[in-house]
């Protein structure tokens, strides 16, 4: 079992940055850490090819351990809002979307002391009615229910009220097409009118209700929308009509607060349109540009109607920093080499590698070639557990699902957050993925996917004597073509999957520049993502229509929160990856690869480089550790009508796909019996070459299984030296030629 984990500040630094450690242990009183450089995390003792190197840092040492906790489920949080503290009679009101409303209590709006208890709190109640909390402080905590279950994933218009002079407490439910009331009123004996909010010292919660303890607990699942509270007990029509009236201060002077949730939309801010300016914001980053209450379809952007886009989606699993304590820093020396590194940590029955990417200088590049690591994807695939969780994992991927000892560890411990192929306890879809957590899949030594087959490049490069620098995607998002220009030639990852704008627009500036990419993977350049300013260290995705989708959007929610993009495939916005690299992707099977065959147009003098010491007839690729082949998992072929260059030549294409190799739904128009690659010569992954003006080049093998055949046979095979071929061309300094 895993007894250590941790995490770092950052994935990305560069020397005279400072790199926090942060580390959890479980059962262990003593950990060790030291610093290594990783070539190759494949650790599988058949191939022998695991290589990282100990370098000397000033925290190496020993440690003591401690479990260090975090806390998933999102909510709004409006510190100590005064003006509430004075109330006395009172209404409390919002628009809710319960999804899991027979889930137990949740909260709802609450400004509450736990330790008292006093002040009140609007809540779902065990029976998944809507209910009152309310307590004066004495210990008497008096609650009043609807007795009524919420229908879930429907809009209810909610309310409570209190009037001091009575002791009354009136609840208002409803539904389309019913409307629940309920109340009490009870004057406690001796003190006059029940009093239920007095001074009540804490923060106001919104999706969740305080603990004892000092933390939040009972996490709302679902949307709430124009959560409102006045200074004096509405009627039903008032409410009804405060509810509709989008300036709430207009309407009603007794106005405490009124928080319009389409303001600010991807910001943590939230925003009291009311007199008193109690501003909040968002914490473990529940979902913004949703649908309100008022959705009315004719408007698809959340960016052409926010009025309509008034509600935020909350998940008692959303998660964004776990906020641990720092156990050691490090300050990146002058002289460390850019590469990839990771703290080594250890007990005496487990590792951990916190993994880290080390750029050269700002502003300066140690090589000429430069490996673009794909970090939006490693954050998209954070924390990975669809397997676990889908019915049918093992018939859709074709294989056994195993178990290693972070899946179980995630089993353990949900609060360590979701990938974006999950689905939240509510069944919405995950949109947002964070690095600032342990991330049990980002590291050496873990299952090949996303970054540990980027290390079998790494290896190649390393046994080749091919130096490189190390820098990121995310460091590509912050500078654009900037930071490429630097370097004669870019290396990708095998599965660069994920990419913003600003990414996009980097790499086809760098291109335009002259620049020269060599895509070594597949199934890359698909999504877009978009990244937050306010918030670094998180990925958000929408998957619109079409694609490999392992969970569909909500309708109307496509456009991405961050940036007002829409989202899905880059195909569907017009920049198809063909259009970028030559080829995208057209099928998945990850039973069985295939490998490559020459075309005739592989003896053009233009790519005569590309094949030097490899034979006219000779298979390219059948063999690999990624399904015994070269071209598998995820592959993509050349389509002119996406965008392929005319000039572009396809030099090799791949065979030997086997019955469980489909193609994409993208790539249908409507299902046949004729997809999968027995019968459909176009499932295949195109090897293919073209020329850039100003003296660029890219190439590109379109297959995320070519990066574990380079280090099949010590290095010494015909997917190594074609590889080789490309990128010592490609770092010459002549320039390549567009043809006439």
């Amino acid at each position: 079992m895993k007894t250590i984990v941790g995490y770092a500040s950052a994935w990305s630094v560069a020397p005279g940055d400072t790199l926090d450690v942060k580390v959890s242990t479980y059962g262990k009183e003593r950990y060790t850490a030291e610093l290594v450089r990783v070539v190759c995390g494949d650790d599988d003792p058949d191939r022998g090819i695991y290589r990282e190197e100990k370098v000397a840092a000033p925290f190496a040492g020993d440690y003591p351990g401690r479990t260090q906790t975090m806390a998933a489920g999102s909510y709004v949080v409006a510190p100590d809002p005064e003006p509430l503290r004075r109330l006395a009679g009172f209404t409390v009101q919002a628009w809710i979307f319960p999804t899991t409303p027979l889930a137990g209590e949740q909260g709802l709006i609450a400004h509450w002391c736990a330790r008292s208890p006093r002040g009140f709190a609007l809540i779902v109640d065990g029976n998944g009615a809507l209910a009152l909390r309310t307590g004066d402080g004495t210990g008497d905590v008096r609650e009043t229910g609807a007795g009524v279950a919420l229908a879930a994933r429907r809009w209810h218009l909610v309310s409570a009220s209190f009037d001091p002079e009575t002791g009354a407490v009136r609840l208002h439910q409803t539904t389309p097409g019913t409307a629940v009331e309920a109340g009490h009123a009870a004057t406690a004996a001796g003190r006059g009118a029940y009093a239920p909010v007095a001074d009540a010292s804490a923060p106001l919660l919104m999706a969740a209700l305080p603990s004892e303890e000092g933390g939040v607990r009972r996490h709302f699942n679902g949307k709430i929308d124009r959560p409102r509270v006045t200074a004096r007990p509405l009627s039903s029509d008032e409410v009804v009509a405060l509810a509709w009236d989008p300036a709430p201060h207009e309407r009603e002077a007794a106005l405490v607060a009124g928080w319009d949730f389409s303001r600010d939309i991807g910001r943590a801010r939230v925003a009291d349109v009311g007199f008193n300016a109690l501003h909040g914001h968002t914490v473990n980053l529940p979902s913004r540009g949703v649908k309100g209450f008022n959705w009315t379809g004719r408007e698809q952007s959340w960016r052409h109607a926010p009025e309509e886009y008034g509600a935020i989606h909350f998940h008692d699993d959303d998660h964004y920093d776990a906020g641990w304590e720092t156990d050691f820093s490090y300050v990146v020396p002058d002289d460390l080499a850019s590469g990839v590194y990771a703290a080594r940590l250890g007990t005496d029955d487990d590792e951990w590698h916190v993994t880290f990417f080390v750029r050269p200088p700002r502003g300066a590049a140690t090589s000429r070639l430069a490996f673009l690591a794909s970090t939006a994807t490693y954050m998209a695939y954070a924390n990975y557990r669809w397997q676990l969780r889908e019915h049918y994992a093992e018939v859709a991927e074709t294989y056994w699902t195993t178990l290693d000892k972070g899946d179980a560890f995630l089993q353990e411990h949900p609060e360590f957050g979701l990938s974006t192929y999950d689905t939240h306890f509510d069944g919405s879809g995950v949109r947002y993925s964070s690095r600032l957590r342990p991330v049990l899949n980002m590291a050496p030594k873990t299952p090949l996917w996303s970054f540990n087959p980027d290390t079998h490049i790494l290896g190649w490069l390393e046994e080749k004597g091919v130096g490189y620098d190390v820098i990121t995607d995310e460091d590509l998002h912050r500078e654009g073509a900037g930071l490429l220009r630097r370097y004669r030639a870019v290396v990708t990852g095998a599965h660069p999957e994920y990419h913003t704008t600003r990414m996009w627009d980097g790499l086809r500036g760098y291109l335009s520049r002259g620049g020269r990419l060599a895509y070594l993977g597949g199934n890359g350049f698909i999504w877009r993502c978009a990244f937050s300013d306010e918030m670094p260290g998180v990925v958000e995705l929408r998957r619109a229509e079409d694609g490999i989708r392992y969970r569909d959007e909500e309708p109307g929610e496509y456009d991405l929160e961050f940036t007002g993009e829409h989202g899905g495939l880059w195909r569907r916005l017009g920049m198809a990856p063909q259009a970028l690299v030559g080829v995208g992707t057209v099928a998945v099977g990850f039973d069985r690869s295939g490998f490559y065959r020459r075309t005739p147009e592989s003896f053009d003098r233009r790519v005569a480089f590309v094949f030097d010491g490899i034979g006219d007839d000779e298979p390219i690729g059948d063999f690999g550790f990624l399904g015994g082949g070269a071209s598998g998992s995820e592959i993509d072929a050349a389509d002119p009508l996406l965008g392929t260059p005319p000039h572009a030549l396809v030099v090799a294409s791949s065979v030997g796909h086997s019955a469980d190799t489909w193609l994409v739904p993208d790539e249908t128009g409507f299902h046949h019996s004729a997809m999968d690659g027995v019968q459909n010569p176009r499932v295949k992954a195109d090897m293919t070459f073209f020329e850039t003006p100003s003296g660029g080049a890219v190439f590109s093998v379109g297959s995320i299984a070519w990066a574990g055949s380079l280090p099949c046979d010590g290095y010494d095979n015909n997917v190594a030296r074609l590889s080789e071929n490309v990128l010592r061309r490609f770092l010459a300094p002549e320039p390549f030629a567009m043809p006439e």
